[in-house]
């Protein structure tokens, strides 16, 4: 991800949500053209209803391809894979589009002639991403980057972005050893000794941004040479925020007191905001209920069939909530009934005490819509990070630093880090959302939360995370 804040798409994104655009503006242009062709619509009609109808066809199927996944830089798919979520895109949006049809008065493109307006959508994106992917689109804007430092610091590049998909937006040059690095840093990488000054290495290579990872940065940095190497336009970043940059993580174990003092972001709630955020979760909170309720029930029916009449539906559970005051959550039984008997345990990927039906609404969520509830209480929003048990929460904050800044914020129905980490069952998972956490609580604001709900229609459609 480019910019300094997750929501700000990459050149390579940018460049495919235009493209996009322009290819649906057009197959509704040539639409358009043929109802007027055809005597089917006035040109009157046109001139007063043309942008509106071009914004109900476009903006729904744009929104779906955020929502399954396709704008993401690092997305790991096949094309076979990208056309199966086009498809769903493109239904979402016929779907969302006869609603408003149905609900207000625009009429032109309904009927018939809708079901060839998609299916001529269905196609132009097809070769779109076709053409995207033989162009390789994703490396737009593609950085040319040296760190400077071989240590440990720098390591955590090595380690975290092993894949080609996670390294789309920069190409690594290498790693320049610094006095004071560990020996035991850098493994398999580029190792670069320089024998000129950096300033001269810099511009020969066509480095565009240099990366500080020294384990030891008091003494040991080349200041007067980042110095000529900044006034030539080179990016000076420190690994802490080119971490977050490309990860959209914030990497704990190497935060340091200056860094959380001069960062941006981590903004306090105002009263506004605390009162927005009651709204907005309260009215989706209802909306989701009017929607889901058949679901709802569907599932109770089904665990009663699966366990018996008398099988309880509901359990409930103490978390950790806002500034560490424990609330009950609600949920759906996916478990036995005796599941706990032994004392509270880590959930387990593919664990055996999950009944056949609780596998399934833990694969697509529904076990969580018992929440709703929580929401309305205000105990959660709908966004921020997971709450957690108490026994739990008392071993993780005398483990892992600054676990206890996640109780900053409300915890939330879905998140940052369930939409970028596989479901955790252990302290080193606990660990690894923490980073995702801290991330989302630095750059929290209304447009970040909007993104997640959008993304997180990708893990429910498709089962992810579980």
């Amino acid at each position: 991800m480019a910019g300094t804040k997750f929501h700000n798409l990459d050149p390579g994104s940018r460049a495919i949500v235009v493209t996009e655009f322009l290819v649906l503006t057009g197959i509704m242009l040539i639409a358009v053209e043929v109802l007027r062709l055809s005597g089917t619509a006035t040109p009157e009609y046109f001139n007063s209803n043309f942008i509106i109808e071009l914004f109900c066809f476009v903006l729904p199927i744009q929104l779906s391809i955020l929502a399954v996944g396709l704008y993401n830089q690092k997305i790991r798919e096949t094309f076979r894979g990208v056309i199966r979520r086009l498809v769903v895109s493109v239904a979402l949006g016929y779907f969302v589009s006869s609603v408003i049809y149905v609900i207000s008065p625009l009429t032109v493109l309904d009927g018939n002639f809708r079901e060839f307006l998609y299916a001529g959508a269905m196609i132009g994106l097809t070769f779109t991403r076709f053409f995207a992917l033989k162009m390789q689109y994703e490396h737009l804007g593609r950085k040319r980057v040296l760190v400077l430092g071989a240590g440990e610091r720098a390591s955590i590049i090595e380690r975290r972005m092993r894949r080609k998909a996670d390294r789309v937006s920069f190409e690594l040059v290498g790693f320049v050893k610094m006095p004071g690095d560990s020996a035991e840093g850098i493994k398999s990488e580029t190792l670069i000794e320089l024998d000129q000054p950096i300033e001269a290495y810099v511009l020969t290579n066509g480095i565009e941004e240099i990366v500080i990872a020294a384990d030891e940065r008091r003494t040991n940095l080349p200041v007067d040479s980042l110095f000529l190497c900044k006034l030539r336009g080179i990016e000076i970043t420190d690994i802490i925020d080119f971490i977050e940059r490309e990860s959209g993580q914030i990497a704990v174990n190497l935060i340091y007191p200056s860094w959380v003092i001069y960062s941006n972001g981590f903004q306090s709630t105002n009263y506004l905001r605390s009162s927005l955020d009651w709204i907005f979760n309260t009215v989706l909170a209802m909306v989701v209920s009017l929607l889901t309720w058949p679901m709802m029930l569907l599932t109770i029916i089904f665990i009663k069939l699966e366990e018996g009449f008398k099988a309880p539906v509901l359990y409930s559970q103490e978390r950790i909530g806002l500034n560490g005051r424990p609330f009950n959550i609600y949920k759906f039984r996916s478990m036995r009934t005796d599941a706990e008997r032994d004392g509270a345990k880590w959930a387990q990927k593919e664990d055996p005490r999950v009944t056949k039906v609780g596998n399934f609404i833990r694969k697509y969520r529904i076990d969580e819509l018992p929440q709703l509830y929580n929401v309305f209480r205000g105990d959660m929003g709908f966004v921020g990070p997971r709450p957690e048990r108490p026994a739990f929460v008392k071993e993780l904050v005398l483990n892992i630093p600054y676990y206890n800044q996640r109780h900053n914020v409300k915890p939330g129905l879905t998140g940052w880090a369930q939409l970028k980490y596989p479901y955790g069952s252990s302290e080193a998972d606990s660990l690894e959302k923490l980073k995702f956490d801290l991330y989302y609580i630095k750059h929290r604001s209304f447009l970040l939360d909007l993104l997640i709900l959008v993304r997180t229609a990708e893990i429910v459609l498709f089962g992810k995370g579980r």
